[in-house]
């Protein structure tokens, strides 16, 4: 209804439909990002091709940087060019050997490239180098990769997840998909449940983080774990 409200007011305003519809499009977005945050933002993609850009420049001028390439691998593998972010990984094993940041993301680059085997005995160097490296992204990462193939350890690997960040609502979302797919549909509803119990108990600022994470374990309560 308030939708609705908006609408026809910005068209009594604007006295043009379609502008009136542009507009609102626009109002919509812009409350999402501020509040919500389902809806991906338009400003990040521009700023991560201009580092891109950047890095592969200084990169260029100087082969020899190791944290430059890095960084621009981290910024491939969230463009999805897994095999751009291996090239640049791989011959940095050496020089970053102790690095746990380094081990998570060669195996979130060989796990999206389907390398399953290699993606999870880096993220086990990860891990045993750091446990909580990245508060505990490995984790989701292993749960990833084991979902189908054996869900009873990727639920173990999200409850070592959820013991070092508790805040996450998103470890909730993953466990109850998990036991849906393993037809334990109560625990299932029961993640679901205490996701919404976590949010509550957030402070405001972390509410903001987990808020989309909250929305879908609200929807699965309503439409039945899946």
């Amino acid at each position: 209804m308030f939708k609705f409200l908006l609408f026809v007011l910005l068209w009594r305003i604007l006295g043009n439909p379609f502008l009136a519809i542009l507009v609102f499009l626009v109002v919509l977005y812009i409350i999402d990002r501020r509040f919500v945050g389902l809806s991906p933002s338009i400003v990040k993609p521009f700023r991560r091709l201009s580092a891109i850009r950047r890095l592969r420049q200084q990169v260029l001028m100087n082969p020899n940087d190791v944290p430059g390439k890095h960084e621009l691998a981290r910024l491939y593998i969230e463009r999805k060019k897994y095999a751009k972010a291996k090239e640049l990984l791989m011959p940095l094993q050496d020089t970053l050997d102790r690095s746990a940041e380094f081990w998570d993301d060669l195996g979130a680059a060989l796990a999206g490239l389907g390398e399953h085997d290699a993606a999870e005995a880096a993220l086990r160097n990860a891990l045993s180098i750091n446990p909580k490296v990245k508060y505990g992204a490995a984790y989701l990462r292993l749960a990833s990769l084991k979902a189908k193939s054996d869900p009873g350890a990727a639920i173990k690997h999200l409850e070592s997840f959820r013991l070092i960040d508790t805040s996450s609502c998103e470890a909730y979302i993953q466990t109850a998909k998990l036991y849906a797919q393993l037809g334990r549909k109560e625990d299932a509803a029961r993640a679901l449940a205490e996701c919404g119990q976590n949010y509550r108990a957030l402070p405001r600022y972390k509410k903001r983080q987990e808020r989309k994470w909250a929305i879908k374990a609200w929807w699965g309560r309503l439409t039945g774990p899946r």
